[in-house]
């Protein structure tokens, strides 16, 4: 799969003014963001590209800040290429760190998570992935039966392996981030997680303790429903993917239609990581 590359440049004062243009980009089908000292990269499926689509989306933008773009065609063979190029390791507090394969390891972290990067979103260095991975850290996993929806490169569900949880569904629409699941816990050495590739028609009839949802607003709305039905009585469920105003209020508001009641969330500048207890 061959995918365009965005490489846009703002010129704006205000950090959240750039992440209006990525909320509003993800809305439409990019699904990977590099974030630049003066702007950023968004990647979407050439398959999928629209330009009429992309210039009705961002115009509501164009008198509120200053911005352009150029748009580049990025070969499948050349995608590793483009990850390993800008990959760097990351740190979650002084408890996580996520490395690419050719990072030498830090065995002073008491979990390191492996990834592979290829096209699939979720290395950890969007603030959504890494508000997750400290949620998760606040909060018990062993023994827990855990549904990781929009797994990307699975990074989310290898952190709940390695915090105990028993049984792991992973579920992704994107075959390659199926793939990349697969891959990344070969590397990370956890043969328990279950990856699945669809949307919300593939979700097992099962009943989970935890769930785990860092896809974008209108996604979860639309899955919301779904993921109560299979979330057992006083479990928990974690969302990221959104901002907190307005969408913090919208998700809370659409939670308590399903018995999802909001608990608490992390920010990091405008985006946000909310738990939720069915």
């Amino acid at each position: 799969m061959n995918y365009y590359e965005l490489l846009f440049t703002t010129i704006t004062t205000e950090d959240y003014q750039q992440d209006l243009l990525i909320n509003a980009l993800g809305e439409i089908g990019f699904d990977t963001f590099e974030e630049l000292e003066l702007g950023f990269k968004a990647y979407i499926p050439e398959d999928i590209f629209d330009q009429a689509l992309l210039d009705e989306q961002l115009s509501a933008y164009r008198d509120l800040f200053t911005f352009s773009y150029e748009i580049n065609l990025i070969q499948q063979k050349n995608w590793n290429e483009v990850w390993e190029s800008n990959f760097e390791p990351i740190e979650i507090g002084d408890k996580i760190y996520v490395r690419a394969t050719f990072h030498q390891p830090k065995p002073e972290f008491e979990y390191e998570i492996v990834i592979d990067p290829k096209m699939a979103f979720g290395t950890g260095h969007h603030q959504t992935t890494a508000m997750m991975l400290g949620l998760m850290l606040e909060n018990e996993f062993a023994g827990k039966k855990v549904l990781d929806m929009g797994c990307g490169t699975g990074i989310l569900a290898i952190m709940a392996a390695k915090l105990g949880a028993g049984d792991i569904t992973a579920i992704d629409y994107d075959p390659v981030c199926y793939e990349s699941t697969i891959e990344n816990s070969t590397l990370n050495r956890i043969d328990h997680i279950k990856p699945l590739c669809g949307s919300k028609e593939v979700i097992p009839d099962e009943q989970y303790d935890i769930i785990l949802a860092n896809i974008n607003r209108n996604i979860l709305i639309d899955q919301m429903e779904r993921y109560a039905g299979v979330l057992k009585t006083d479990g928990e469920i974690y969302f990221s993917g959104f901002y907190e105003s307005p969408d913090l209020d919208i998700i809370t508001e659409e939670a308590r239609k399903y018995g999802l009641k909001y608990i608490t969330h992390k920010k990091d500048k405008e985006w946000v990581a909310a738990k939720f207890i069915k």
